[in-house]
């Protein structure tokens, strides 16, 4: 059984920091892109940082580059977003996603968890 479980999350004033974590299970995760996605109340889910299985090739989504870093522990099986100087319009719901193209079926989702950046 593939699981994939965020923790992280919570409220933080603008400026702040928080770090996001996104344990796997039933994958072989070394063999896994992972991404991180947000969705924010009333918008389509969006790309936020995404990382190749093998952590060489990274990208990030426009407005977070230079504040967010996403990072992966093969060891742990576990990948981080590092978010730095948030905004209110960082306040979303977050959610990782492991996929391992080109097969299009190994493609899951974690629950999600809740940031908001307010003061």
């Amino acid at each position: 059984q593939v699981q994939l479980v965020e923790s992280g999350g919570g409220l933080v004033q603008p400026g702040g920091s928080l770090r996001l974590s996104c344990a796997t299970s039933g994958i072989t995760f070394a063999s896994y892109a992972m991404s991180w996605h947000r969705q924010a109340p009333g918008k389509e889910r969006e790309l936020v940082a995404s990382i190749t299985s093998g952590g060489l090739i990274i990208n990030y989504a426009d407005s977070v580059k230079g504040r967010f870093t996403i990072s992966r522990d093969n060891a742990k099986n576990t990948v981080l977003l590092q978010m730095n100087s948030l905004k209110p319009e960082d306040t979303a719901v977050y959610y990782c996603n492991a996929n391992r193209p080109p097969y299009r079926d190994l493609n899951y989702w974690g629950q999600g968890t809740q940031v908001t950046v307010s003061s």
